[in-house]
């Protein structure tokens, strides 16, 4: 299923962050990148990708299939896991609805730290459950060294030990709970070596700014908790699992003909774990991150499904088939869009976007060389930086955030300095299930907007459309706009 996606160029936050910080590592030696935003992210990922592409080359797919290695360690955690708390019947359906269920899907084979942490993660929480404390540190370190969210997980854990061992000695239960602290270490290393080479703790202002300083509003923690619970029970047709979930609690267990004994359930302390990790994501997630992205629940998934799974079998006699169905609805999501707003790398939109975008930068290159393009990121990043694959050779970029009608407005009173515009959707299209107060709650508090159309683009910067494409849920256009004089550029 993945093998037509393996030569895509690279995507969104790929193009904009991840392969130019594995670049910059590969080419500088700069473990804080120089030619992209400094998020503060650690480096493990972008040390993973920059030798995978030393020794294979700077090509998509020698990214997406070590990413892909990433992927199948995750699962692999994940079968091992369930069979160690559910047998192996949940163990091989928990296996294959998580490798279907299409946020993971598509970020098996995309550029992102999440899956890295989420790998590394879903190794120390079964380590864990195993009680091989100390190993599972290791797992847990090294997921924190891929993305340092990756610590909420561990000190959830560390919570839960408080609250599960009340009945112990206070030093075993004070040393036990210590332990889960170990990748705080790490995470401290980084973060002291990242304020040594730039003299800040965190990422540059502006992503300080989004992801946490903005953030921490109370009425936005409402409603990015509220889209959270959604994001974990509900969409991509996870609801199909939840309902069926909740559906089995109803029924009394099964008890098998063979031996008459009733199907065992996943120990109570470990869903109480499982629970605990899941209400700290939420949280965190809830708190932090301007962009309110599936793919920060990524590690979380599995765990749902688990327990999804386990309890249908405990519950439903034939439980196969509801299982089956589950896998079937997963798979319907990752190639039909959901009647609301989505993010294209939820499932396969984010392919036509991709497709979209290479279409517009070959016309580009075909047609339009020399000229100064006005665009908005990715595309500014995907146009001066060729080895992500859209571009022959860099472009000079006259930058603006979005399409909505005040950038363009904007845009209108530097015509000047550009011949060309470049537009596309910088939000997903689909979806007529749009609630007035949502929208205005989501433009308030997670950058919602609303493109303007080429055309109308077209009329307000006196320029004329020459190349559009189109998807479901995504699409782009080429403006070449009439100069007001000659003598308003210099010559090229």
């Amino acid at each position: 299923m993945h093998a037509p996606l393996l030569r895509l160029p690279f995507f969104w936050d790929e193009a904009g962050y991840y392969v130019p910080a594995a670049y910059d590592l590969a080419h500088q030696h700069a473990l804080v990148p120089h030619t992209t935003l400094d998020t503060g992210h650690p480096p493990l990922p972008a040390a993973y990708l920059a030798l995978w592409f030393s020794l294979s080359g700077w090509k998509p797919a020698v990214a997406r299939v070590a990413m892909l290695l990433f992927a199948a360690f995750a699962l692999t955690n994940v079968f091992l896991l369930a069979r160690r708390i559910a047998g192996s019947g949940v163990a091989v359906a928990s296996t294959i609805a998580t490798a279907v269920y299409p946020i993971f899907f598509v970020q098996s084979s995309l550029v992102h730290a999440d899956l890295p942490a989420a790998a590394f993660s879903l190794w120390g929480i079964r380590l864990a459950v195993e009680r091989r404390l100390w190993t599972s540190q290791i797992a847990f370190c090294l997921a924190v060294l891929s993305k340092e969210t990756a610590i909420i997980i561990p000190l959830a854990l560390a919570l839960w030990e408080i609250f599960a061992s009340r009945g112990e000695p206070a030093r075993a239960r004070l040393a036990r709970t210590a332990v889960f602290l170990t990748p705080l270490v790490p995470l401290a290393a980084w973060l002291a070596y990242h304020h040594h080479v730039t003299g800040r703790v965190f990422g540059d202002a502006s992503f300080y700014q989004y992801n946490v300083a903005q953030a921490l509003n109370p009425l936005r923690f409402l409603a990015a908790f509220s889209v959270r619970l959604w994001h974990l029970f509900g969409t991509m047709n996870m609801m199909a699992l939840t309902a069926s979930t909740l559906v089995a609690m109803s029924f009394a267990p099964v008890r098998d003909e063979d031996d008459g004994v009733t199907r065992p359930r996943i120990a109570i302390p470990i869903q109480l774990q499982f629970a605990a990790i899941m209400l700290a994501s939420l949280i965190t997630f809830s708190l932090l991150g301007g962009a309110l992205l599936t793919r920060y629940l990524l590690a979380v998934y599995p765990l749902v499904i688990i327990i999804g799974m386990s309890t249908l079998r405990r519950r439903i006699g034939r439980w196969e088939w509801p299982a089956a169905a589950i896998v079937i609805c997963f798979v319907l999501a990752l190639f039909f869009n959901p009647p609301y707003r989505f993010a294209p790398e939820d499932n396969l939109t984010y392919r036509e976007f991709v497709r979209l975008h290479a279409g517009a930068a070959r016309f580009l290159n075909e047609h339009e060389r020399g000229s100064v393009i006005l665009t908005a990121w990715p595309a500014q990043d995907e146009l001066t930086k060729p080895y992500l694959g859209y571009a022959t050779q860099p472009w000079q970029i006259v930058p603006v955030r979005n399409f909505t009608l005040e950038e363009i407005v904007k845009a209108q009173q530097q015509r000047g300095q550009y011949q060309v515009v470049y537009m596309f959707s910088t939000k997903t299209a689909a979806g007529w299930f749009r609630p007035q107060f949502w929208q205005r709650l989501n433009r308030r508090f997670f950058d919602d907007h609303e493109d303007m159309a080429p055309q109308a683009v077209a009329e307000l910067l006196g320029g004329k459309i020459v190349y559009l494409a189109r998807s479901d849920a995504e699409w782009v256009a080429v403006l070449e706009i009439e100069q007001p004089s000659r003598m308003a550029f210099s010559p090229r």
